[in-house]
């Protein structure tokens, strides 16, 4: 099937073709004349089948003939995250580039007054976080007699985030003439009761998930003997600087891991930067522009902040460390070999690795070559036997210098009768010994300072 098979037109036709798309995906194919008719859509397809594509061809054509009026925005396009927002936007742009339609983005993070201009002059498409929706819509700024059409993509992941309570608001919000396309990967009974309440006889288009790994992706695994986390590090040194290796996303599974993981190799000279939910929005949008244009070579993400963003050729995926979900390597590794280009995705294996990459493997069906990199073996074995040289040190230097402290009483001057209220000198130079708990998934700079070679 072609695009113009759907019934497009060759205005929206001649926007695809200079994308570069020739041939819808399966969502797309069976979405976009389901939609055109005005019928409601039910979707279920995951991240990267090009589900964006099939509400918003329809969406530009159907609206294409009309006026948004001020503060009466026409349609409604309703995403988890700011991020996936964003991109929605950035395929209408895409698309809508031979239309007169206008487009509004409410993201927090951003000042509410410049949004609120666009609203003014009238939004043909509005495309939101639903928190930032009720914001403007509770400050008066929005009038939704409107609505004609109303999209919510990843339904189950605001599910996840706690959205369905504000998501039904806004079904309640809006014209009950409408049409609406939902879209999600998956269908617990919080999605269906939404589904059965506000959707009116949608159709039901289901595209399974990718059972096995794109044959563009070649995959390697490199082993460690030893669990030391620098060791790990000086691993993914060596694996992102062999040939070949233009830009790469590198994932970990926990967001202080990120952290430390993007200053180790920003120490050592690379372009790298992290993305995760505790950095601001306006870091997280920089970040995200900055890969797209080459300026930062790896990024650095976790799975929860890379979902669903679409970021074009990326030549190599790593996994610092294998993901808790068979799925989720899949996901992850998918973000290279796209559009039939080839990729590599290369995975770090250490002990505590061993027992998730068997389970990667059944679920594959097939077992990555292990990747030999001249000299490493022999490197990282050195750099083990420092680590614990310096760590059995480090020990009995604490235990010399305890055998030599005086012992504290509780009648000495200047001294808190509880060892808990004492108070302690600390610079950067004399980091306590600590256990990082405590801080959720983002550590405090003091304690990373130290915490990567």
């Amino acid at each position: 099937m072609t695009f113009e098979e759907l019934g497009l037109s060759p205005t929206l036709l001649g926007a695809i073709k200079d994308a570069g798309y020739e041939t819808p995906t399966p969502i797309q194919a069976g979405a976009i004349p389901v939609a055109l008719r005005g019928q409601d859509v039910l979707g279920i397809a995951q991240t990267g089948t090009g589900k964006t594509a099939s509400f918003t061809l329809p969406l530009i054509e159907r609206l294409s003939r009309g006026r948004a009026k001020a503060r009466m925005p026409r349609s409604l396009v309703f995403a988890p995250t700011r991020e996936l927002a964003a991109q929605v936007a950035e395929n209408f742009q895409t698309y809508a580039k031979n239309t007169k339609l206008t487009m509004a983005l409410l993201i927090g993070g951003v000042a509410f007054g410049p949004q609120e201009k666009i609203l003014d002059q009238g939004a043909d498409v509005l495309i939101s976080t639903p928190g930032r929706f009720l914001d403007h819509a509770e400050r008066g700024k929005l009038l939704l007699t409107d609505v004609q059409m109303m999209v919510i993509d990843e339904a189950d992941r605001m599910l996840d985030m706690g959205f369905i309570p504000d998501i039904e608001r806004i079904f309640k919000m809006v014209p009950p003439r409408r049409q609406t396309l939902f879209f999600s990967a998956t269908m617990p009974k919080e999605i269906v009761r939404l589904v059965d309440q506000f959707l009116k006889n949608p159709e039901r288009i289901e595209v399974s998930a990718p059972a096995t790994t794109a044959t563009t992706i070649t995959q390697y695994v490199i082993k460690i003997s030893d669990k030391t986390a620098k060791v790990k590090r000086e691993a993914l040194r060596a694996a992102v600087t062999r040939d070949g290796v233009q830009n790469g996303i590198v994932f970990c599974n926990r967001k202080r891991d990120v952290d430390i993981v993007a200053r180790s190799l920003a120490k050592h000279g690379f372009a790298a930067a992290p993305i995760h939910g505790d950095l601001a929005q306006s870091q997280r949008m920089d970040t995200l522009a900055k890969f797209k244009a080459g300026e930062i070579k790896l990024l650095v993400a976790s799975d929860v902040a890379a979902r669903g963003l679409d970021i074009p050729l990326v030549s190599h995926v790593f996994n610092f460390d294998i993901p808790r979900s068979p799925d989720d390597y899949v996901h992850r590794i998918g973000r290279t070999g796209r559009a039939g280009r080839s990729g590599e995705a290369i995975s770090l294996i250490g002990p505590d690795d061993e027992k998730g990459m068997a389970a990667v493997i059944e679920r594959i069906g097939k077992t990555p070559e292990t990747l030999e990199i001249e000299g490493l073996n022999e490197a990282l074995s050195q750099t083990a036997e420092t680590e614990r040289t310096q760590s059995k040190n480090t020990r009995t230097e604490k235990s010399s210098d305890k055998s030599r402290r005086p012992r504290r009483r509780s009648s000495d001057q200047g001294l808190s009768e509880n060892p808990r209220k004492a108070t302690k000198n600390n610079n950067d130079n004399d980091l306590p010994d600590v256990q990082v708990i405590g801080f959720g998934d983002h550590v405090p700079d003091f304690l990373l300072r130290s915490a990567f070679g």
